[in-house]
């Protein structure tokens, strides 16, 4: 019997982003950036209006329903702007960023935002991909916007995305 739920495939909720969850995302945040956001940090983008996010949790897991993902973005005079998305690791290429920046691009255009921008890691080929996909085109780069802990610089593709 166990067997049988070890071997499922994970399906998810996508649920919006609530103060309660800022423990979590802070601690996935950590797992996947090199310059992580505080549980503060994201208390204090969450109180403000404009901002808002989803979460997505497993519901077919055995134990409890552990937090797999999340987008946060904000919205303000009709532009939209994804801030930050983590997906746990093991469950790249599951579809679930997809997922949620699908749910935060609806969000935006239901918020009346005209457009939405992102910015990426010009080594981060799965974001890439994945933003290119949703019809995200490249308009600026910021050179050596980025620092790893080893003290390399990157730079960041700015991408936007009309929503009308």
């Amino acid at each position: 019997m166990i067997d049988q739920y070890l071997t499922l495939k994970p399906q998810f909720e996508i649920v919006p982003l609530v103060q309660d969850d800022t423990h979590a995302i802070a601690e996935l945040h950590k797992l996947r950036f090199s310059r992580p956001w505080s549980e503060d940090e994201f208390d204090n983008l969450l109180v403000q209006s404009n901002c808002y996010g989803f979460v997505a949790r497993q519901t077919n897991a055995f134990f409890s329903k552990p937090l797999s993902g999340f987008v946060l973005a904000r919205e303000a005079g009709g532009e939209a702007e994804i801030l930050t998305i983590a997906v746990q690791e093991k469950l790249g290429r599951t579809g679930l960023g997809w997922r949620l920046m699908q749910a935060a691009v609806r969000e935006a255009a239901g918020r009346g935002a005209d457009s939405m921008f992102l910015e990426v890691d010009t080594s981060n080929a799965a974001g890439l991909g994945l933003y290119r996909k949703l019809g995200f085109q490249q308009v600026a780069e910021r050179k050596a916007y980025y620092t790893a802990p080893d003290g390399t610089q990157s730079t960041a593709l700015v991408m936007r995305r009309d929503l009308r």
